[in-house]
C-alpha cells in the first residue's frame, strides 16, 4: 500500500511538472515576442548614456581605423553559443545583433550560420563542424559570444582544438519581466565557461559583460584583434641573420635551438659575402637602386658622396631581396666591422629605409631585438613604425630622463626634422642618419631571456627636450629611472629596446599569456593595465 501511494504521488507530481513546463514555455515565448517588439533603445544603450560613457573613456581608447580590419589580415572565428534551458529565440536574436555590430565595425569574421538553423554552438555535432570550418578558413582568433547562458564544455572543446587566442564575452541582460522571468542569464554562463576553459588549460581574454553599443565593446574587440596579430606574428617568425654577432657583443647572444623548440622562431643565417654579392647584382641591375637614391634625395639632407649614397641604396635593395628570398619578416645584421671593410659604409641608413617599409632590421645581430620589433609593430596593427634604440645615458637636467639613441637606423617617419644622411657618432665610415625623433608618448619594450626563461620588459615614457645628439635619438622621461635601470641590469635584458609612438602596453601584456612568456612591467602599473583590459 505504501509503494502504491508513493507511485501515485510521483505520477501526479510528474503531471504537474509537465504542465508547468508547458505554461512556462508559453510564457517565455510571449516574453520573447514582447522583447522583439521593443525599440533598439531598450536593447542597446541610450544615446545619452552612450555619449557619457564615451566621454569618460575617451582618453583610454586606442584609436584604430576600421579599414585596418577590412584587409583580411586578421580573421576571427565567430561562434556564438547558447544553452537549451534558456530562450533559444532570444539567443538567435543576439547572434544576429552581434554579427551586425561586427560588420559595422569592419571586423573580418567567419560565421557559422551554415552549421545549423540557429547559427549557434550548443552541441557536439555542431562543434565538430565549426572546428572543421574554422581550420579551413585559418582563423587567427576565436570569439565566443554567450547569447544566453551558453554551453561551456563545447566552448572549451572548440577553443582547445583550435589553439588560437580566445575572446569571451556576452551581452548584458535586460531587466527581468514583471513575473521575474529571465531569458538569458548570460553573466552566469560566462562564469561557468571561464572555469571550464581553465580546466582545459586554455588561455583566454575576457571582455566585460556589456551592451553592444558600449564603447568598451568596440575597444575590447580592437585590442583583441591586435593581440591576435601579435600572436600570429610570434608563431610565424623567421629572421634573417646576416653574419655572426660582433665578437665584443656577448650580450646579443641568443639560443637558436631554444627559440625554435620553444616558440617556433626560425633563424636564417647567411654569411656576409652573400650580402655583398647581392649588392653587386643590385648595382648591375640599377633600376631599384636608382629609385632608392631618388627617395633619399627627396626625403633627406645628403651629406655623403654620390658613390656612398649609391652603396646605401644598393645595400637596402640587397637586404630587401634576401629577406624576401628566404621568406623572412625581419633581419639582424652584424653592422660592424666586417661590412665596412667590404663596402666602406655603415648599414644604418639602409636599415632605416627598410624599417620605414615595416621590415625591421636591427643592429649588432640582436635576434631578440628583431623579435621585439616585430611584436611591437604587430601590437600597433602595423600602422606605426618602431625604432631600435640603446639605453645610453641619464639626462643631465631631468631626474628621470634618459637618452635613447642609435647610430642612425630609425625610420624617417619617426623623425621630427629632416634627417641627415651622414656619419655616425663612434665610427669613421658614412651611412648613418642623424635626426631627433618626435616627442609624445612612447611604449618601450624588450623581449629577452636566458637560462630557458623568457619575458618581455614593458613600459611607457614621454619624449622631452634635451641636448643635441648624433645619430637617431630621443630624450625620454620615465616614472623612476633608478627602478628601470636596476631592472635592465639585473636582467634578463640588455642595453637595447624597441620604442613606438603608441600605447601598446595593454595589448603586449595580454598577448604574453598566449605566447608563453612573462610580461614584466618596469613601473608598478599592472593593476592599471588589468583595469583597462577589464573595460574600466
Amino acid at each position: 500500500m505504501k509503494n502504491k501511494h508513493i507511485f501515485a504521488k510521483n505520477k501526479a507530481k510528474n503531471k504537474i511538472q509537465k504542465l508547468l513546463r508547458f505554461f512556462i514555455g508559453i510564457k517565455l515565448k510571449e516574453t520573447y515576442t514582447r522583447a522583439t517588439k521593443k525599440s533598439k533603445q531598450n536593447i542597446w544603450v541610450s544615446n545619452k548614456e552612450k555619449d557619457f560613457t564615451a566621454k569618460k573613456n575617451q582618453k583610454k581608447i586606442i584609436n584604430i581605423n576600421k579599414e585596418e580590419y577590412q584587409n583580411g589580415k586578421i580573421k576571427i572565428g565567430y561562434a556564438p553559443t547558447r544553452r537549451s534551458i534558456f530562450s533559444a529565440p532570444d539567443a538567435v536574436k543576439y547572434r544576429g545583433l552581434t554579427a551586425d555590430r561586427l560588420k559595422e565595425l569592419g571586423i573580418d569574421f567567419v560565421d557559422i550560420t551554415d552549421v545549423n538553423d540557429e547559427g549557434l554552438l550548443y552541441d557536439e555535432a555542431g562543434r565538430i563542424k565549426i572546428a572543421e570550418k574554422f581550420k579551413k578558413e585559418k582563423i587567427d582568433g576565436l570569439f565566443l559570444p554567450h547569447c544566453n547562458f551558453g554551453t561551456e564544455f563545447e566552448c572549451a572543446r572548440l577553443a582547445k582544438e583550435l589553439n588560437v587566442p580566445v575572446l569571451l564575452w556576452g551581452p548584458l541582460d535586460e531587466r527581468p519581466d514583471e513575473n521575474g522571468v529571465r531569458l538569458r542569464d548570460t553573466q552566469c554562463g560566462l562564469f561557468a565557461t571561464g572555469k571550464v576553459l581553465r580546466r582545459f588549460r586554455v588561455p583566454f581574454t575576457y571582455m566585460t559583460n556589456c551592451r553592444l553599443n558600449d564603447p568598451v565593446f568596440e575597444r575590447g574587440l580592437r585590442d583583441f584583434m591586435a593581440v591576435c596579430n601579435v600572436v600570429k606574428t610570434f608563431r610565424n617568425m623567421r629572421i634573417l641573420q646576416i653574419s655572426t654577432r660582433p665578437y665584443e657583443f656577448w650580450s646579443t647572444m641568443c639560443n637558436e635551438g631554444e627559440l625554435l623548440e620553444k616558440f617556433n622562431i626560425q633563424l636564417t643565417p647567411i654569411p656576409m659575402p652573400e650580402l655583398t654579392d647581392e649588392m653587386k647584382k643590385a648595382k648591375a641591375e640599377g633600376t631599384e637602386v636608382a629609385k632608392v637614391v631618388e627617395y633619399c634625395r627627396q626625403n633627406m639632407e645628403i651629406c655623403v658622396k654620390d658613390n656612398e649614397l649609391e652603396n646605401v641604396a644598393a645595400l637596402k635593395v640587397a637586404m630587401g631581396n634576401l629577406i624576401k628570398k628566404y621568406g623572412c619578416q625581419a633581419a639582424a645584421i652584424q653592422c660592424w666591422n666586417q661590412l665596412q671593410s667590404e663596402i666602406g659604409i655603415m648599414p644604418c641608413a639602409a636599415n632605416a629605409l627598410l624599417n620605414e617599409e615595416g621590415i625591421p632590421v636591427v643592429c649588432e645581430t640582436d635576434i631578440h631585438g628583431a623579435i621585439t620589433a616585430l611584436l611591437v609593430e604587430a601590437a600597433a596593427l602595423d600602422d606605426t613604425r618602431s625604432f631600435f634604440a640603446d639605453w645610453t645615458i641619464r639626462h643631465p637636467d631631468i631626474e628621470n630622463g634618459e637618452l635613447l639613441q642609435h647610430c642612425g637606423p630609425w625610420p624617417i617617419s619617426v623623425a621630427r626634422e629632416t634627417p641627415k644622411l651622414t656619419y655616425p657618432l663612434a665610427f669613421s665610415h658614412p651611412g648613418s642618419i642623424t635626426a631627433e625623433a618626435k616627442h609624445g608618448e612612447v611604449t618601450l619594450a624588450r623581449f629577452d631571456g636566458d637560462n630557458g626563461e623568457y619575458s618581455m620588459l614593458l613600459g611607457k615614457a614621454k619624449g622631452v627636450d634635451g641636448p643635441k645628439g648624433m645619430g637617431t635619438y630621443l630624450w625620454v622621461e620615465v616614472e623612476n629611472i633608478k627602478r628601470l635601470e636596476a631592472k635592465i641590469v639585473e636582467g634578463p635584458y640588455i642595453h637595447h629596446c624597441v620604442g613606438i609612438h603608441k600605447d601598446v602596453v595593454p595589448v603586449l601584456y595580454e598577448a604574453c599569456k598566449y605566447m608563453g612568456i612573462t610580461p614584466d612591467l618596469y613601473d608598478p602599473i599592472e593593476e592599471d593595465v588589468k583595469a583597462y583590459l577589464r573595460g574600466e
